[in-house]
């Protein structure tokens, strides 16, 4: 019932956009949301918005329901997604980790009916382009593996999540809950140790980071305890979503506040009714 007090003023683009986006963190509301007649046009719509951190949420709520592969054909083939998806990434304004998530967005989408030879070829083909797009000023993103003593449950996990958001350079992370990983994209000019120092901060965790050995071995290797100076993020939240995994339902225990589907499905109409005047008049 909340929700619905919450949304009965009249909700701006970014909260709209945000609260899509919270609901499609949550893998039992990614279905329902795809086959809503507003959402996905809404969102596609959103692509275009001249304010910054409505693009960038956007993406991150598509990236959430790209994660579900029985979503991916619809997705693709919604009037305009990819080639929106195509203009924020060759958009010449468009933020460095904003075109990053796009591609992958993109990438994921462009995935959905390939065979896995096909598919490699592919997405190789796509990531030279999006750094020709993407130009000399957006280095290349890079992935750090890290091991968290302490990521035990979803509290621990939010924490972690926050400690993460607040870096610049960050673009995207993954949480495997049963081995305590946290699996994390990054730009390559932003150095590890910023990770380890946030996830510090928290005071009930510690990273080390996984690497493997010329043989293939996996191994930890502790970060310097020298905290290293974090740069705060203060526009955008320049993350990602978890990916399918295994290791999923084991943290699925505690779902996020108001995603419940009875919850989703009344707020999922309030949004549709919002895009609809929006955008349709």
């Amino acid at each position: 019932e909340k929700m619905n007090s919450a949304m009965s003023e009249e909700p701006d683009a970014l909260s709209v956009v945000n609260q899509l986006r919270d609901l499609a963190a949550d893998p039992l509301n990614r279905r329902a949301i795809v086959q809503d007649q507003g959402c996905l046009p809404g969102l596609i719509l959103f692509l275009d918005h001249p304010n910054p951190p409505v693009v960038h949420s956007a993406l991150l709520a598509l990236r959430y329901l790209a994660e579900c592969r029985a979503n991916r054909e619809k997705m693709k083939s919604e009037l305009g997604m990819m080639l929106s998806l195509q203009n924020v990434i060759q958009k010449t304004t468009t933020p460095g980790e904003t075109k990053l998530l796009a591609s992958e967005v993109y990438d994921l989408l462009l995935s959905s009916n390939m065979s896995d030879m096909d598919n490699v070829n592919e997405m190789n083909y796509r990531r030279r382009k999006a750094q020709f797009f993407l130009g000399s000023t957006n280095k290349r993103a890079k992935t750090v593996v890290l091991h968290i003593d302490g990521l035990d449950d979803s509290s621990r996990r939010n924490l972690c999540e926050e400690a993460l958001l607040k870096i610049k350079g960050v673009i995207s992370f993954t949480f495997q809950m049963a081995v305590q990983r946290c699996v994390v994209r990054i730009r390559s000019d932003l150095k590890a140790e910023a990770l380890a120092t946030a996830i510090a901060s928290t005071k009930v965790m510690k990273a080390q980071q996984v690497v493997k050995s010329e043989s293939g071995e996996e191994m930890l290797v502790p970060f310097q305890d020298t905290p290293v100076e974090v740069e705060q993020n203060t526009d955008l939240p320049e993350y990602l979503p978890e990916d399918e995994s295994p290791t999923k339902e084991q943290d699925k225990a505690v779902s996020r506040v108001g995603s419940h589907p009875e919850g989703a499905a009344s707020w999922l109409s309030t949004a549709a009714n919002f895009l609809s005047r929006s955008f349709y008049w």
